[in-house]
């Protein structure tokens, strides 16, 4: 799996997936909150399954694993 997250991209998806986590944790939003989980897991693990489809990178390449779970 290679990294395709970058650092401000990372920062963003885990902000987004954290307040929309506890959104929905104190029933703001409903349950629908519960999908704050896809982009702060995308976030934590530096990959985007959707990125890889269309071809989008928003990393430095290779180097944007600093021994994190993605493999180079």
């Amino acid at each position: 799996m290679k990294c395709n997250v970058g650092g401000i991209d990372r920062i963003l998806r885990m902000l987004v997936g954290f307040v929309l986590i506890g959104l929905a944790a104190t029933n703001t939003i409903g349950i629908w909150g519960w999908i704050g989980i896809v982009p702060l897991a995308t976030g934590l693990f530096r990959f985007c399954p959707a990125y890889l489809l269309i071809g989008a990178n928003t990393g430095s390449g290779d180097s944007c694993c600093g021994g994190g779970s993605c493999s180079k």
